[in-house]
């Protein structure tokens, strides 16, 4: 009996520890966390786009999340600043990622702006980038023929020539990838986080 009061109480100390080191801490640390002024909520396609992403799975391949410079070479990699807490106060959830398949997204927005390419790159990734894994994800598009999508007024891919569909049909994107579009375009982290330093 008595070895089984140490065994429980030594189960307690130890759930205790873990508690306050891994929830009571991290919360005490960023309960009072407000975005950065650049910081701007999402937009209702940009939410939208952000759902596509999360059914996707996505994020199983991009993190979002660029490490501190003695921790990692992402800002040599050109993926920006460090992320913050701030950074993520309009996502719920959060989209942080472990894997790094791909590139970080965390700047996606401002390290690649066209939304041309960043549509054609979702349709035939290895149009844009030789050599990527990343899968098409064409079933977000739609071939048309070229009369009916201009009838429509929808406005059709600009592919390179090995990847265009066949003579008199053209590639156009669904609401979906117009949406996802948005929200990696929304992707764009190049604001100050800290205030700027006093004049002398």
């Amino acid at each position: 009996m008595d070895n089984e009061i140490k065994l429980v109480s030594g189960a307690m100390v130890a759930l205790a520890v873990a508690t306050a080191a891994l929830v009571v801490m991290p919360y005490m640390q960023v309960r009072d966390i407000q975005p950065p002024s650049g910081l701007k909520p999402y937009t209702s396609a940009e939410l939208r786009g952000r759902a596509v992403y999360i059914s996707n799975g996505c994020m199983y391949c991009h993190s979002q999340q660029p490490r501190d410079r003695n921790f990692g070479p992402d800002f040599q990699r050109g993926w920006g600043r460090a992320s913050v807490p701030g950074d993520y106060f309009y996502d719920k959830p959060h989209l942080l990622g472990s894997m790094r398949t791909g590139p970080d997204l965390f700047n996606i927005g401002s390290r690649q702006p066209s939304k041309d390419w960043q549509l054609g790159h979702l349709y035939q990734p290895r149009a844009y980038t030789p050599g990527s894994i990343m899968p098409s994800y064409r079933f977000l598009f739609n071939v048309k023929d070229a009369k009916e999508a201009e009838n429509e007024g929808e406005q059709p891919l600009t592919l390179p020539p090995a990847y265009s569909p066949s003579l008199g049909q053209v590639v156009v994107p669904t609401p979906e990838a117009l949406d996802l579009v948005k929200y990696l375009l929304g992707l764009n982290h190049t604001y100050p986080v800290l205030p700027p330093a006093p004049k002398r």
